[in-house]
């Protein structure tokens, strides 16, 4: 659904709180179909984008697994080289 928000479990370093808010605020846009809400829905989106932070971040916090945190620059790379096979350089 989402396309663009970004995988955020098992890295090192881990998300930052911007992180999370940056992929709740896709979310909540996506969902809401406005890229950005008019004043009267303002406050509701607003809060529906704190809400899913939050709900994000205990998520994240959460989740345990055995494999090793996985490199942010390693992971760009690999992204980066699907994208140049896919769309060319």
């Amino acid at each position: 659904m989402c396309r663009n928000i970004k995988t955020l479990f098992n890295f090192r370093p881990p998300a930052t709180d911007g992180e999370i808010r940056a992929a709740a605020s896709q979310y909540v846009r996506k969902i809401s179909g406005f890229a950005k809400p008019s004043e009267a829905n303002e406050k509701a989106y607003e809060r529906a984008v704190d809400e899913v932070a939050k709900a994000s971040s205990i998520l994240l916090r959460s989740l345990v697994t055995p494999a090793p945190p996985r490199d942010r620059e390693v992971e760009a790379a690999k992204a980066h080289a699907r994208a140049v096979r896919r769309f060319g350089s």
